[in-house]
């Protein structure tokens, strides 16, 4: 039974919209009302959470990152198994390592803890890989095609992970000079070999084990005695062997 949906895709592809109409089209059928579709089958939500947009709180002290981490504690907090949850972009306001490893805790919270019905947008492509470890979590994915070096918005709905987030493509589409752009390509194709050649993002959720160290010569030596059976002569001489190895 699916219990979270993992969205995927370009910015301006639809992600927070279709979001935020799932969430309308809940409320308008608890209330009793006409919601836009054919057909319509809704279940009882006891409550409609959000975490959406990037602002911060001047007036409060808190930074945007601090506004979106209070937002989730709340819906990690009171969530239940009838609640609606709806998380847009889980942390993008601090570094990638940090972002991606809260986006995948709470993830992982939801459906273990909360069990609640999540729509969970994110750039992560990491993230999608949960869906082979909870079989109630979906990837889906808002289209989007390139076309003459320019992206184009399909505004649908479609099954899997999304290939790539079309950064650059919408970046351009908003006026950002081309020489820019270019510079941007060259220097996205250098991380991108050297994420290949190192440590990729991935291998946070499935790490390498970790590299056996060579043991110290002296460590070697002094298990080759016993010291119940050593005189105090050999005694004295491993020591000194063993001082002479550890300098």
């Amino acid at each position: 039974k699916r219990k979270m949906l993992m969205i995927t895709g370009p910015n301006m592809g639809g992600k927070s919209t279709y979001m935020r109409q799932t969430a309308l089209i809940t409320l308008l059928a608890h209330c009793g009302s006409f919601v836009p579709a054919q057909s319509a089958r809704i279940g009882p939500i006891d409550q409609i959470f959000t975490r959406i947009g990037a602002s911060d709180d001047l007036a409060g002290g808190r930074s945007t990152f601090m506004v979106e981490m209070t937002e989730t504690a709340n819906i990690l907090n009171n969530a239940t198994s009838t609640s609606l949850v709806l998380l847009d972009e889980i942390g993008r306001g601090t570094s990638t390592f940090d972002g991606l490893a809260l986006a995948y805790a709470c993830a992982r919270h939801l459906v273990n803890r909360n069990a609640s019905f999540t729509l969970f947008a994110t750039h992560y492509f990491e993230l999608t890989h949960l869906a082979q470890e909870f079989r109630q979590i979906a990837n889906v994915h808002v289209e989007a095609a390139e076309h003459q070096e320019r992206i184009v918005f399909l505004h649908s709905v479609r099954e899997g992970p999304a290939s790539q987030s079309y950064g650059l493509q919408v970046a351009a589409l908003a006026g950002v000079p081309p020489a820019i752009i270019q510079v941007a390509k060259k220097r996205l194709i250098q991380l991108e070999q050297q994420s290949a050649s190192a440590n990729p993002q991935g291998d946070l959720f499935n790490p390498s084990p970790p590299a056996v160290a060579e043991e110290h010569p002296a460590l070697a030596l002094l298990r080759e005695h016993n010291p119940d059976t050593l005189t105090p002569k050999a005694a004295l001489d491993l020591i000194y062997s063993l001082k002479k190895k550890l300098d």
